[in-house]
């Protein structure tokens, strides 16, 4: 009995103090962990998004670094970080690929992180092919491939890269077989393609632009639900005649799971509130990007149905986690 009034007449300081908390929260700068190396996409939303947070909180967000292992390294050290407030994951849909490629992740990509917001997602993804190749149009494509199963040749950045994942969903719902060939970083793969040494590839949008408008590569569509103004006379994938085929990269934040609501809600305002700049959307339209700012709970939602759809591709393409 003695117990439970103690708790009772505690309860509200305890209130008290996590309202004092929330109210003075930020009271020091902000880690904005990025678990690739400077200078990558994810590099460049965080310098962006960092400076325009900074002047909305009053605090710095200073931006750390920590590649490795496709973004798990880092990742797991904002897991394993203390859910004070002070430490934000920022990362690339590669978040919820990565359980479908590792099979012992020293983390649990949903359960240890709380979301605050999905900031962004690109335009897509280009598919482009070299010039020879007779076909200017994904169905002239698909019927290609279906014509001569598994002669066709794709490059990727790497096993259970964003472009492999594009190039098998592609596979999968046009029911052709284009044969895999991984690279170690999709760059020398869009040098082979350039040179004629494969077929094609997927590559950003905004990476594809020089080769499409000299005409060393030929663009037969996208990978986003619409189409990009940069390019508009490509066509989404949908759109060209492989129905329902939409496959995106997108840019979230992250807390460690059991950081306060009331810091969660703060951040995620204060994003929203920083694309409200026309500077800020200028950036990421130059980088092929368009801000969203969603609420946590639609990016949670959002996070578990990617891991599910990665797990089952990945299980059609016979994708073993190593």
């Amino acid at each position: 009995m003695y117990l439970c009034a103690l708790l009772f007449a505690c309860a509200p300081g305890v209130c008290l103090g996590q309202q004092q908390a929330a109210r003075d929260y930020p009271s020091k700068p902000i880690r904005l962990l990025v678990p690739y190396p400077a200078g990558g996409g994810v590099d460049i939303i965080a310098h962006t998004v960092g400076q325009k947070l900074a002047r909305l909180i009053g605090q710095n967000l200073f931006v750390d670094n920590r590649g490795g292992a496709g973004g798990a390294i880092g990742t797991e050290i904002v897991a394993k970080s203390p859910p004070d407030g002070y430490t934000i994951l920022i990362a690339s849909s590669a978040h919820a690929s990565l359980p479908s490629i590792y099979k012992s992740l020293p983390y649990d990509a949903v359960r240890d992180f709380t979301p605050i917001t999905l900031v962004a997602r690109s335009v897509g993804l280009v598919l482009v092919v070299h010039p020879s190749l007779p076909t200017r149009s994904i169905r002239d494509l698909v019927s290609l491939a279906k014509a001569h199963p598994g002669k066709l040749n794709y490059a990727s950045g790497g096993t259970g890269s964003v472009t492999h994942f594009a190039a098998e969903l592609l596979n999968q719902m046009a029911g052709i077989r284009i044969t895999h060939v991984p690279y170690k970083g999709l760059g020398p793969g869009i040098i082979d393609c350039v040179a004629g040494r494969i077929e094609m590839c997927f590559v950003a949008a905004t990476a594809g632009v020089p080769y499409i408008r000299s005409g060393k590569l030929r663009a037969l569509g996208i990978t986003g639900t619409v189409r990009w103004s940069e390019l508009a006379d490509v066509p989404t994938i949908d759109e060209a005649g492989v129905k329902g085929y939409a496959y995106m990269l997108w840019y979230g934040m992250w807390f460690p799971a059991g950081t306060p609501n009331e810091y969660v809600t703060r951040i995620r305002a204060e994003v929203a509130r920083a694309f409200e700049d026309p500077e800020a959307k200028r950036k990421f339209g130059e980088e092929g990007l368009i801000s969203v700012a969603s609420t946590p709970q639609e990016f949670g939602k959002a996070i578990h149905e990617q891991v599910e759809i990665h797990r089952k591709l990945a299980a059609w393409m016979g994708l073993a986690p190593q």
